[in-house]
């Protein structure tokens, strides 16, 4: 299933002096950073694609550590300007319910957090691209399906709010798929990717592929990969339906400032 994403932000358009309407606030994509220089990039590749879908809507950048820019100094250079802040995070947990917040608090701008891009069904149909991509194949007949499941392989979160995210995207994927999707973790949650598939193989599920549940490349990325039995998708990265999930969670936040005000 595909979300069906507005076209344009439900907002009630406010005249400005001389009858021009105001500019709309700003996309602020919040990434977490990496020492994996294919990270940047990513990220800045999924800015360019949201600001290619949606021209004039000013986006920029901000990271919480390791990368610059980092999101005070993003912050800061907006000035006055509204900002919707949209974490390019899979689900919730310390970050999103802490750190962004905090640090849009104490910003000069006038700053919302969105939610999370994780659960959603278009979270589901970039997993299920990157894993056709990888080789996952187009059908699967009886005997196959009976042979088959995915580990989808999440960074992982002391937060039970962050593993409930990560199980209904699994279940999101599993519908899509045919095929049950157990989440596993690279780090501070259990299980981790090891021993899932090591269940999976106890029940007679041998081919395995283990779906990248991460936004850009990194440490965790590669480590759940190289563990992957069979195959490994790619992390989500510029791939269209993460751009049109970032602007969905974007119109999202907006909406509901403007339910809040009302």
């Amino acid at each position: 299933m595909t979300a069906s994403i507005p076209s344009r932000t439900r907002t009630r358009p406010v005249s400005a002096p001389g009858g021009r309407r105001p500019a709309p606030p700003a996309l602020v994509l919040v990434a977490h950073g990496s020492r994996d220089p294919r990270a940047l990039r990513t990220v800045r590749a999924l800015m360019a694609r949201v600001r290619a879908l949606r021209p004039g809507l000013p986006v920029r950048l901000g990271h919480i550590e390791l990368n610059e820019p980092l999101l005070p100094d993003t912050l800061a250079a907006l000035g006055g300007t509204r900002a919707v802040l949209v974490p390019l995070l899979l689900a919730r947990g310390y970050h999103v319910k802490r750190d962004i917040p905090e640090l849009a608090a104490a910003a000069p701008v006038r700053a919302s957090v969105a939610a999370p891009l994780g659960p959603h069904p278009l979270l589901a149909e970039a997993l299920h691209a990157r894993l056709t991509e990888s080789g996952w194949p187009a059908a699967l007949d009886g005997t196959a399906r009976r042979t088959t499941a995915v580990v989808l392989a999440a960074a992982g979160s002391r937060d039970p709010d962050s593993a409930a995210d990560t199980r209904r995207t699994a279940r999101l994927l599993a519908a899509r798929l045919g095929v049950p999707v157990v989440p596993a973790y690279a780090s501070a949650a259990a299980p981790t990717v090891p021993a899932a598939l090591r269940a999976l193989a106890a029940g007679g599920r041998h081919r395995v592929a283990v779906a990248s549940c991460f936004t850009a490349p990194g440490r965790f990325a590669t480590q759940c990969a190289a563990q992957a039995p069979w195959i490994a998708s790619a992390p989500l990265g510029a791939h269209e339906a993460m751009a049109r999930l970032v602007l969905h969670r974007y119109e999202r936040s907006l909406s509901a400032r403007w339910a809040e005000a009302a």
